[in-house]
């Protein structure tokens, strides 16, 4: 199959799915979910594919969903890029809920499908990029790996919650009500994730995983993932699915929410996520931010 924003391989009995717009941090495009849901069912449809890795390409699992479209108005042939289409826009909250439906419609492929999928996450697992990875069968994260949800503080709700299935409700509430972020070694701690290991041991790990997973026969791997997904779809996890969407629908009439698309359409995303994050101290200029930026490039340096 032919990708533009995604690389898909089959080796053996893994299949790997790699996130590719590494220039964007991985921003998720409605083209890039679409593809992504292909692949996976391709995935699940292969006879020869026992176990799935989804990892990205570049620094950075997934900043989270592509906001370019909130800054400068869609080219003709890029609408369907957007999150408005000519059938529907964004004039009414029933609006932003139905876009909101079909992007999770596109990620629920990794719930739905018959066979394991393992998430390597590195460096930024952000907003959007939690709403793929935290759906994922396991999660194997970098120590320094840095994931949260900070669009909750002017932006709206997840779109995908899986955060209290994983972690409880005290730390789901954590994230939810600060926006803060944690590496992936605290991640492994509470839970979130269920490994971290040194970024360069990353790829290693997940390959062993699945390497272990691909000797068992799909006809058994299928009814021992489906049935842990019924145990909590019987804790109402798919229905809180379509809840999160709903509610992500809800924040986005929150006055902060208007006054962060007025800046990214007047002033700049960047400058917008400045005024989101700053206050708080992890703002893309924090020192926080920039020493993590410093050590990535370090580790990318030639010996």
């Amino acid at each position: 199959m032919d990708f533009e924003t995604i690389l898909y391989e089959v080796d053996g009995g893994k299949a790997r799915v790699t996130l590719n717009r590494p220039e964007k941090l991985n921003a998720l495009s409605m083209r890039l979910q679409r593809e992504l849901n292909a692949a996976l069912w391709e995935a699940d449809n292969d006879a020869r594919v026992h176990v799935i890795i989804l990892r990205a390409a570049g620094r950075a699992f997934s900043a989270g969903y592509d906001l370019t479209p909130m800054q400068s108005p869609p080219k003709r042939e890029d609408r369907d890029e957007t999150y408005t289409n000519v059938y529907r826009g964004m004039a009414s909250m029933d609006d932003d809920i139905w876009q909101l439906e079909r992007q999770q419609r596109e990620r629920m492929a990794i719930w739905d499908m018959h066979k394991p999928v393992i998430a390597q996450v590195h460096g930024y697992c952000l907003a959007g990029g939690t709403d793929l990875a935290l759906l994922c069968d396991i999660v194997v994260a970098a120590d320094d790996a840095v994931i949260g949800f900070p669009p909750v503080r002017a932006m709206g709700s997840p779109v995908a919650h899986m955060w209290t299935y994983l972690v409880g409700p005290q730390w789901a509430k954590y994230f939810l009500l600060t926006g803060d972020s944690v590496s992936g070694r605290q991640a492994a701690d509470i839970g979130l994730v269920w490994k971290s290991v040194p970024p360069e041991s990353l790829e290693a790990e997940v390959e062993a995983l699945a390497a272990k997973i691909e000797k068992i026969d799909t006809e058994l791997l299928t009814p021992n993932k489906r049935i842990v997904n019924v145990a909590l779809e019987l804790m109402g996890a798919r229905t809180l699915q379509r809840m999160a969407a709903e509610n992500d629908g809800r924040a986005h009439q929150a006055p902060a929410v208007r006054e962060f698309g007025r800046r990214a359409m007047t002033d700049g995303l960047k400058a917008a996520l400045e005024w989101r994050d700053g206050k708080f101290g992890d703002s893309r200029t924090s020192e926080a931010a920039q020493r993590r930026r410093a050590e990535h490039e370090q580790r990318l340096r030639p010996e």
